[in-house]
């Protein structure tokens, strides 16, 4: 991945924000261990794992609530009381959508309600950015102790 630079970094990060188990906080760490530019790594970083979580949040959104009534059998009542839960929290629940395992489900679960998406794609791209913030101070920090 790192022979791909930058693309790399976006591709994966992409990709980590979807269904496909990947960390793309190692390689953020590799790529900026390795002397590439640190503000062009959070920018890819943020932006790939940004559009990847509003994919499984599109996914969301085209399903079908009879769908999961049918098939996981929850009944439409526990998703009526999801949905009351959710609203107006909406922002600061898709702040959570960086969580590893249960970030894609959230972002699924938003969509599937037809949460609105803006106050997604703010909450989602703010939560994916402060983290990719944390992971590069933290490498930076390292890098410096042992150095």
């Amino acid at each position: 991945m790192f022979e791909l630079g930058y693309w790399g970094l976006f591709f994966a990060s992409f990709l980590a924000a979807t269904v496909v188990p990947f960390s793309s906080e190692a390689l953020l760490v590799g790529m900026i261990a390795g002397n590439y530019n640190v503000y062009m790594c959070l920018t890819l970083a943020t932006l790939g794992n940004w559009l990847g979580g509003m994919s499984s949040y599109g996914l969301g959104w085209v399903g079908k609530t009879e769908w999961i009534e049918k098939y996981l059998r929850i009944k439409k009542d526990k998703i009526e009381k999801t949905r009351k839960f959710v609203a107006g929290k909406e922002l600061w629940i898709s702040l959570f959508c960086w969580l590893p395992g249960i970030g894609d489900v959230i972002a699924v679960i938003l969509g599937l309600l037809k949460v609105n998406v803006w106050l997604v794609c703010l909450g989602m791209f703010f939560g994916k950015l402060i983290r990719y913030i944390v992971w590069a101070i933290l490498t930076l920090e390292v890098i410096e102790m042992i150095s």
